[in-house]
């Protein structure tokens, strides 16, 4: 059976309530709002950059396909300019001018061809570089964002560890000079008992687990010496008994 001062125990709960308070904090440092935005922002990204990705590829192998179409024509450019310069230089022979103006025709219709795919392919290069500058501006706009959301992050989880500190040091100096066996008990029903190992007997009922205390093991209570430290029945955790206990 564990003993301990009478006021040992009642200093109990205020260890107790910081050490709830530091749990609360914990989880308030776990679950910031800010950091579910972070996560929504970090799966954005991920999303973003890879159409990015995808879009500068792109644009990419479409400049490659304009610069292809774009010398192609240049080529074809090039022999009709050889060709009319040979037609035109009244040098050449019947025949060579007949085949000449041949070619020429010929070279017409594939410059045309050309030029219609060199247009097509711009088209689509300009409509992947529209695309392309969109979502770089979503980029920058989300980038804006994400420093905003970390900023607020560290702002907010120095607030909270400023003042888990504060109550750290609060709990040293409310457990200082405690009874030994009494902090251990404490400790161990505490760790069984989901971070609640005293609770206060107020008017007859444990507010641990905020169960009624049975009229007979409130007798038990009633008769134990003041140094003597009772358990709730239901929940096994330290009752602390006040002026207000009921008893």
């Amino acid at each position: 059976m564990t003993t301990a001062p009478p006021e040992d125990q009642r200093r109990l709960l205020a260890v107790q309530a910081l050490d709830t308070r530091t749990a609360q904090l914990a989880h308030r440092r776990r679950t910031l709002p800010v950091l579910a935005r972070i996560d929504e922002l970090a799966a954005r990204r991920a999303d973003i950059d890879a159409a990015l990705v995808t879009s500068r590829t792109a644009v990419s192998d479409l400049r490659r396909e304009v610069a292809k179409a774009e010398a192609d024509v240049e080529q074809v450019r090039s022999r009709e300019a050889r060709d009319q310069g040979r037609l035109d230089s009244g040098r050449e022979s019947p025949k060579d001018l007949q085949a000449l103006t041949s070619e020429l025709t010929a070279l017409a219709r594939r410059r045309s061809d050309l030029e219609d795919v060199e247009l097509e392919v711009m088209e689509r290069l300009e409509a992947h570089e529209s695309a392309l500058a969109e979502l770089t501006r979503a980029s920058d706009v989300l980038s804006a964002q994400e420093r905003a959301a970390t900023e607020e992050r560290e702002s907010e989880v120095a607030l909270v560890d400023a003042e888990a500190a504060e109550v750290a040091d609060k709990r040293v100096a409310a457990a200082a000079g405690l009874d030994s066996e009494l902090v251990a008990l404490y400790e161990k029903v505490r760790a069984q008992s989901g971070g609640l190992g005293a609770a206060a007997l107020h008017a007859g009922r444990c507010e641990g687990c905020r169960m009624e205390v049975n009229p007979k093991e409130l007798g038990a209570i009633r008769g134990a010496a003041p140094e003597q430290v009772v358990r709730c029945e239901e929940c096994g955790r330290i009752l602390v008994r006040l002026a207000d206990s009921g008893l």
